[in-house]
């Protein structure tokens, strides 16, 4: 499995590296790109260096979109994101979203119908879908949290879903969360 997590100016630091780390932990195949600038300045004026440029010619099986602001409004009007999320999408890879960066699925047309959640207040731009203030939620292939102390069981959630609920049992053992 292939993931991409997509870095663009004014991402949510804790969301993004949180969970690169717990997938890169459970071995997970996972490729940070930046959208624009390299490194990649965040929300909160930490920089880090992505693994690659963003090339929508990539093919992935999986992508996760941290929030944050203005990252996510940086995402949600990048044709390529949006290409990129309904290519994994249609081919049955899993789209994934935390705090804000739901707005990115739903820009893309994916929650039409899905139960979601994320970020208080951002429900409001997300209409036709079913809100939920639980702190992960799955539908199918979509995974979304609601923001930066979700990030771990977000992460856990996803390691799950990909690499089996032993790995990430043994994950979560490992970092001593409960």
């Amino acid at each position: 499995m292939k993931i991409i997590i997509p870095l663009a100016p004014g991402f949510e630091e804790t969301e993004a590296v949180t969970v690169i780390d717990i997938l890169r932990r459970a071995g997970l195949h996972t490729v940070t790109a930046a959208v624009s600038d390299n490194p990649v300045k965040g929300s909160h004026d930490i920089k880090i260096t992505a693994d690659i440029m963003l090339n929508e010619n990539d093919k992935y099986d999986a992508i996760v979109l941290p929030g944050g602001m203005p990252g996510t409004t940086n995402l949600k009007n990048d044709k390529r994101i949006i290409a990129l999320v309904q290519s994994i999408s249609k081919n049955g890879g899993i789209t994934a979203a935390i705090c804000a960066a739901p707005i990115v699925l739903a820009e893309a047309g994916l929650l039409t119908g899905k139960k979601y959640t994320c970020y208080p207040g951002f429900e409001n731009d997300i209409k036709n879908a079913v809100f939920s203030t639980d702190p992960v939620v799955t539908d199918g292939t979509i995974i979304t949290s609601r923001g930066a102390g979700t990030a771990i069981p977000f992460a856990l959630k996803l390691v799950e879903i990909m690499a089996g609920d032993k790995t990430a049992k043994e994950i979560q053992k490992s970092i001593i969360y409960s």
